[in-house]
């Protein structure tokens, strides 16, 4: 039961890495820019979830708030593209990837001054509340973490595979100069994808915080998204997503079954898998380098 209750725990913190890491995803695909700053989308729009619902001004329903969350998040996402990156036209990757871990600072610093540096809990109608299976305990946060991913997940791919904004998208990833040839607005998607990733940084932020609590240095989980992202294959949302729950998986076992005197293993684990797999496989698990058009 023990081994259960970790699997079940590791799968709902993989599902927080993996949202985090289809961000990255989706902005490489349609720029192929690292965005180091998706992390800190995340932390922010749990905050602003935070500030909707915990609010002693405006204390609102903590169901609207997820959706003014999620609005407020498309639309930094979109500003961030449309006001800043799109004046870096023509700039290196490594001028893109120290601008955004140069944005992850400020986010950290302005989210520590607007709601403080200490850990906060995020109110959610669920808290606290449980659901016994058997010998089991489950966390009704955990279920609905792993519920709403999957969902997720799903919808992303119903939108990149039915929808002509999603199939436009892909076609301007695939390759931007025929994807304007073809009438395709590509700034303006490229400015779609940001916003849409700073929808999935939302949910995953509302996802984490409640299930603990939040402070600004949460926007480090990109960290580990990355690293979750690498081992997925930069190319594949759902690699994004299995490579989140290896490293959520990996984390509660190795803490749990390591031997004696490596107790510190759980930290590090995460990152040799991901130097195991860049090793025998560079491209990621799901590695999509030779289907890419050109």
């Amino acid at each position: 039961m023990d081994f259960i209750q970790l699997v079940i725990s590791g799968l709902a913190n993989g599902c927080v890495y993996g949202l985090i890491a289809l961000g990255f995803v989706l902005i490489y695909k349609a720029t192929e820019a690292v965005n180091f700053a998706q992390g800190d989308f995340m932390m922010i729009g749990a905050f602003v979830c935070l500030g909707f619902t915990n609010s002693d001004f405006l204390g609102l329903n903590f169901w609207l708030s997820i959706v003014l969350a999620m609005g407020v998040m498309a639309i930094l996402g979109y500003l961030f593209d449309w006001g800043i990156l799109r004046h870096m036209s023509g700039q290196s990757q490594t001028s893109i990837v120290i601008l955004t871990i140069a944005v992850g600072f400020i986010l950290r610093f302005l989210a520590g001054s607007i709601w403080s540096h200490e850990p906060v809990s995020l109110e959610t109608p669920f808290a606290g509340e449980y659901v016994r299976a058997g010998g089991l305990v489950l966390g009704v946060d955990e279920i609905l973490i792993i519920v709403v991913t999957i969902l997720l997940t799903f919808g992303l791919y119903l939108f990149f595979s039915r929808t002509k904004l999603g199939v436009a998208m892909q076609a301007a990833s695939q390759n931007q100069l025929a994807a304007y040839y073809m009438g395709i607005p590509v700034k303006r998607i490229q400015s779609l994808v940001w916003a849409l990733s700073g929808v999935v940084a939302a949910v995953a932020g509302i996802l984490f915080a409640s299930k603990g609590a939040i402070d600004p240095a949460s926007g480090l989980l990109g960290i580990k998204a990355f690293a979750a992202a690498a081992i997925g294959g930069f190319g594949s949302l759902p690699g994004a997503l299995v490579g989140g729950l290896i490293i959520g998986l990996i984390e509660p076992l190795s803490a749990r079954y390591a031997p004696d005197g490596f107790a510190g293993i759980a930290r590090i684990a995460p990152y040799a898998i991901l130097i195991i797999v860049l090793i025998f496989r560079p491209g990621g698990l799901f590695s999509q380098t030779q289907k890419k058009k050109v």
